[in-house]
């Protein structure tokens, strides 16, 4: 069985930093390469309206924001431009740009932006594109909330056809564009290293999946009729699903609102999840610890624990 590999999740630290303080995510970044972390995530979001604390705010800070219980104050700084500063101190970690709000951009510029940050770090970029929870947000920045899925999609086709070379032509029913050329691409000839997930393994995201996708990051754990559907498709469209990188999680118990959750429990998983086929793990370190300046001794700590267990 190989080793797991982890993802330190750099988005909703605030217990740990200010939200103002982005040069001690760039730190955190450098320290989890260090101590042999795969890769770093960044969500974001661009705007937040009172519906995100609709359901009510959570009672830990600690835990995972979900749609509908977070703060609207929350900070939400730049995925990609976060990432650039990251990419510049490290040398072998993973910049995943997880929930890439697709829509709210136009995917010539959206596409830009990640074909340079792939270039930049030399291949090193992860995309997982969404479409978001939001009507606040889209309502703001003037995206029809109702199309946000339509919208995807053909930002999905627009991108696969701007990695291949230019000119490149586009007429769909949101997007239109002839002969435009796009250079310089992307590292690779087919793009970043694309990750798609969510609540529930509907038919939208199992086609995202088929047709782009190098990794699955579902929101929680999926049940084994779905995993059992996804090799189904990957199959029937030519694609191992074996290849498709599966990603999992770690989940806290907080022993109330105000304490970190202890670490041990939370890695417990890690090996029925190897045996299901995720190799990849996420964890947030201000589940666990409340010290800034642990974050290296925490990812070592959990890199040891988890080897433990195997």
């Amino acid at each position: 069985m190989q080793p797991p590999r982890f993802v330190l999740v750099l988005s909703e630290n605030w217990t740990m930093t200010a939200g103002r303080d982005l040069p001690a995510l760039v730190r955190w970044a450098r320290e989890a390469e260090d101590a042999g972390f795969d890769a770093v995530m960044v969500s974001e979001h661009i705007v937040l309206g009172p519906d995100a604390g609709a359901g009510g705010i959570m009672g830990n800070p600690r835990e995972y924001a979900l749609p509908g219980n977070q703060d609207p104050r929350t900070p939400w700084p730049s995925s990609l431009v976060l990432l650039s500063a990251i990419a510049s101190v490290t040398s072998r970690l993973r910049l995943a740009a997880a929930a890439v709000l697709a829509p709210l951009r136009h995917p010539l510029a959206l596409a830009r932006d990640l074909g340079t940050l792939d270039l930049v770090s030399e291949g090193r970029l992860v995309v997982q594109p969404t479409v978001s929870w939001s009507r606040d947000e889209y309502a703001a920045l003037g995206v029809p909330f109702d199309k946000r899925g339509a919208l995807l999609d053909e930002q999905l086709e627009i991108w696969s056809r701007l990695w291949q070379g230019s000119p490149v032509s586009y007429r769909g029913r949101h997007y239109a564009f002839e002969d435009v050329y796009f250079e310089p691409r992307a590292h690779r000839p087919d793009g970043p290293r694309m990750w798609f997930g969510g609540q529930r393994l509907h038919d939208r995201l199992l086609d995202r999946l088929v047709r782009y996708g190098h990794g699955f990051h579902p929101l929680g754990r999926p049940s084994p009729e779905e995993l059992a559907r996804l090799r189904t498709a990957m199959a029937g469209a030519g694609r191992d699903a074996a290849a498709l990188e599966m990603i999992g999680g770690t989940r806290p118990a907080f022993p109330d609102d105000r304490s970190c959750a202890p670490l041990a429990p939370a890695l417990e998983s890690v090996p029925e999840q190897l045996a299901q086929g995720f190799t990849t793990f996420c964890i947030k370190p201000s589940q666990f610890i409340d010290d800034p300046d642990g974050v290296g001794p925490f990812c070592r700590e959990v890199v040891r624990r988890a080897g433990a267990l195997l």
